[in-house]
């Protein structure tokens, strides 16, 4: 189902190893969601893991700290309905209930009764919407544990970059569409912390999975989960103070979007609040600093 990634060359990650794009997206393989292509991977032993990602990248973002997941853990990440490989379909009211669903979906028809979730940006409000639904009885499965990496899991602290207001703007429509590779990088690199930038090849790559399959034609539509946060924001924060399982954020405080701010938020609204900040680190923990991330969610999960 999928297309080849054409002249994509190597990233250097933390572990000393090297992920190709070509052969992160090589290693995965395609199931059908309402019929839609839905890319996945899935790699390691021990209790299942599940990675989420965030706006408006795609799984290919944990490939810095996946070598050192799938040591300990069966590793389950997936491109989300509109993101990196997947299939982006046009018209398609895109929603974060709808990716829960695609979740839910798949966790259920792999057989699994427990597992650990790991969630960044878009994907920590899919994890609230899964919490939300285990709490009302209504999931097939238990979740064990749940690690966030810099989600806006409080809206009345998320600070978006204005190409984020645009996009969930009436001019959002024309503004996805017209979106080119200067406009997307001088926004994008605003996210990092100054001491981690990604290189050119880097933004090489998150470009290619932005537009795979016109995906620029349908960001106004994915960037709606904005207005879900604020219509959902009881249910979803309710869901957080009312977890039975551990939980820990871990920040990135150098994110302009959703770092300090939030992670202080946590701290004021969430019970025996766990959080880790990392300093001189931005919204992509885990792709700025893996080693550091890694170590904070092993030493989360050695708790328990």
């Amino acid at each position: 189902m999928g297309q080849q990634v054409p002249g994509i060359q190597d990233v250097t990650v933390g572990s000393g190893e090297v992920a190709l794009l070509e052969e992160w997206q090589q290693g995965g393989k395609w199931f059908s969601y309402e019929g839609h292509a839905i890319f996945s991977r899935m790699a390691g032993r021990g209790e299942p893991l599940v990675l989420m990602h965030g706006f408006p990248t795609a799984s290919w973002d944990w490939s810095r700290i996946w070598p050192m997941l799938v040591q300990s853990h069966n590793v389950l990440a997936l491109d989300m309905l509109g993101f990196g490989f997947s299939d982006k379909p046009r018209g398609h009211a895109y929603s974060i209930e709808d990716q829960a669903d695609l979740m839910q979906g798949l966790l259920e028809g792999l057989g699994l009764g427990s597992v650990h979730i790991f969630a960044h940006d878009y994907g920590c409000s899919v994890a609230q919407e899964l919490l939300a639904r285990e709490q009302e009885g209504v999931l097939p499965f238990q979740i064990a544990s749940v690690c966030f990496l810099n989600g806006a899991l409080f809206p009345e602290v998320h600070n978006p970059l204005m190409i984020q207001k645009l996009l969930s703007s009436p001019l959002g429509g024309l503004l996805s569409r017209a979106l080119t590779r200067r406009s997307f990088e001088r926004s994008f690199l605003k996210l990092f912390g100054s001491k981690h930038l990604p290189s050119q090849q880097d933004m090489d790559n998150f470009w290619y999975l932005l537009t795979y399959n016109n995906g620029r034609g349908i960001l106004h539509h994915l960037i709606q989960f904005m207005e879900e946060r604020r219509c959902h924001r009881h249910r979803w924060v309710s869901a957080l103070q009312n977890a039975r399982q551990p939980m820990r954020l871990i920040s990135g405080t150098a994110d302009p979007v959703s770092g300090a701010a939030m992670a202080q938020r946590y701290q004021e609204m969430i019970p025996d609040a766990d959080v880790v900040q990392l300093r001189s680190v931005g919204h992509y923990p885990h792709f700025e600093s893996p080693w550091e991330v890694f170590g904070a969610y092993r030493e989360f999960r050695k708790r328990r």
